[in-house]
């Protein structure tokens, strides 16, 4: 019996240690850094200054998007960390007078500055709603004006748990919870 308490106390303490050890060094904060990383702070920082779009929303949607993999692809077409259909991406370039090319839609700098002035268009035609934005950057343009003209969802971004895509429905909902996750890692 003595020494069934004798482990039970050792394992109490090192259980103790362990809860020190955890909150002194900050292992959870860390941890959730290497989950939601701040990569490519240079691009991210200098386009959403541009544009006035806050550098932690930018990390959300691109950790939504690609997890931060340069040469990520999706079955419909979507190329790279902010995942852009290639004539998406051809007419950002246009309108914003960038050098366009299959090829450097994977560099980092040409696809984020690309991404955010297209999401940049989006807020823009939807008013600075964000949600909708979000929306509409996953679903197409299209899809949420229908879906706002079939009383779905409104102008003002309520009722997007009615959005009848599945994967959409989800999208907005990470993206948000990306967001949150980086305003309380970072701000």
């Amino acid at each position: 019996m003595k020494r069934l308490l004798r482990i039970f106390m050792m394992v109490l303490m090192m259980l103790g240690v362990l809860c020190f050890i955890y909150k002194t060094f900050h292992i959870e904060e860390k941890i959730l850094k290497q989950v939601y990383p701040m990569k490519y702070e240079t691009y991210v920082n200098k386009y959403s200054k541009e544009l006035e779009i806050d550098p932690l929303l930018t990390l959300a949607i691109i950790k939504t998007e690609s997890n931060f993999k340069e040469d990520a692809s999706s079955k419909s077409g979507a190329i790279g960390l902010m995942q852009l259909m290639e004539s998406t991406a051809e007419e950002q370039a246009k309108k914003i007078g960038v050098e366009y090319t299959k090829e450097n839609l994977v560099e980092p700098e040409t696809n984020i500055q690309l991404g955010l002035s297209y999401f940049d268009t989006l807020l823009t035609h939807f008013n600075e709603n964000y949600v909708l934005a979000f929306a509409a950057y996953n679903a197409g343009l299209g899809n949420v004006e229908k879906w706002i003209e079939q009383g779905l969802i409104t102008k003002d971004g309520k009722g997007v748990e009615n959005i009848p895509f599945p994967e959409t429905n989800m999208y907005v909902r990470k993206i948000i919870r990306n967001y949150k996750m980086y305003q309380e890692l970072y701000k």
